[in-house]
C-alpha cells in the first residue's frame, strides 16, 4: 500500500461516477469523504477498497476533514467525477522526488470525456487560464504536501470555490503535470456548453467580487 500520499475524494451522490474514478487509483491509499449521499456512494467506494468517512456536506469541509485524517506526508485532492489517465502515478512520483517541490503543488491537465468539439475548445481555454492566470481548478487534481497546505492556512470550509481559494493562496507555487485529469462532461451536456461555461464564469466573478460562497453555490446549482 502506498504510504507516500493519500488521495482524498469528496463525494455527494457520486455512485455512477466512482467506479471509473477509483479504478484509475487501484492500489493507492484512497480516502473517500462522503458529505451525506443518498445513493450508494459510500458502499461502492468501500467495496472498491477505499477508506470511507462521513462528514458535514460542502466540498471544502469534506476536503479539510480528509486532510485531517490523512497520515501521509502528501495528499492528492481529486473530484469524484475526475479520472486520472495512465501515467499519472509516475508523474506524481517524479514531482514529489524533486526536493524543491516540497513547497509547491502539482496539478494535471484538464480534459473532458466528450468527443464534442466544444469540449476541446473548453480544454484550450482552461489551459490558457492555468498558463496565464496560474489558476487551476479542483477538477484537475492537486498534489501537495500537508505541511505546505498548513503553511498557507489549509483548506477553508467553503461550500464552493474552495479550490479557487486554495489555488490563489498557492499562486506562484503551482506546477503543471503532463497527464490528463479527465472529468465528466455531464453538466455541460445537460445544461448546454455555453450556458454551463457562462455560469461557471459568473460564479467565479461573483466570488472574486466578495459574494459569499453560499450564495454563489445556489447560482452554481
Amino acid at each position: 500500500m502506498n504510504t507516500r500520499f493519500t488521495v482524498i475524494v469528496p463525494t455527494l451522490d457520486a455512485a455512477a461516477l466512482l467506479p471509473a474514478s477509483l479504478a484509475a487509483l487501484k492500489g493507492e491509499r484512497v480516502l473517500v469523504v462522503d458529505g451525506g449521499s443518498r445513493d450508494r456512494s459510500g458502499a461502492i467506494a468501500a467495496a472498491l477498497g477505499a477508506w470511507v468517512i462521513a462528514t458535514a456536506g460542502g466540498r471544502g469541509a469534506q476536503l479539510a476533514a480528509g486532510v485531517a485524517k490523512a497520515d501521509t506526508p502528501w495528499v492528492l485532492l481529486l473530484h469524484a467525477d475526475t479520472r486520472l489517465e495512465e501515467g499519472w502515478r509516475a508523474a506524481a512520483d517524479a514531482f514529489m522526488d524533486e526536493p524543491d517541490n516540497a513547497g509547491r503543488a502539482g496539478y494535471f491537465r484538464f480534459a473532458l470525456d466528450s468527443a464534442d468539439p466544444r469540449a476541446r475548445r473548453l480544454e484550450r481555454m482552461v489551459a490558457w487560464r492555468c498558463r496565464v492566470l496560474d489558476l487551476p481548478y479542483g477538477d484537475q487534481g492537486l498534489l501537495v504536501a500537508r505541511a505546505t497546505l498548513a503553511s498557507v492556512g489549509g483548506i477553508r470550509k467553503l461550500p464552493l470555490m474552495e479550490d479557487v481559494d486554495l489555488a490563489r493562496r498557492l499562486r506562484g507555487r503551482l506546477v503543471p503535470l503532463s497527464p490528463r485529469a479527465v472529468t465528466s462532461a455531464a453538466r455541460w451536456e445537460k445544461e448546454g456548453w455555453y450556458r454551463r461555461s457562462a455560469r461557471n464564469l459568473l460564479c467565479l466573478g461573483l466570488w472574486s467580487a466578495g459574494v459569499p460562497a453560499g450564495v454563489v453555490k445556489r447560482i452554481y446549482g
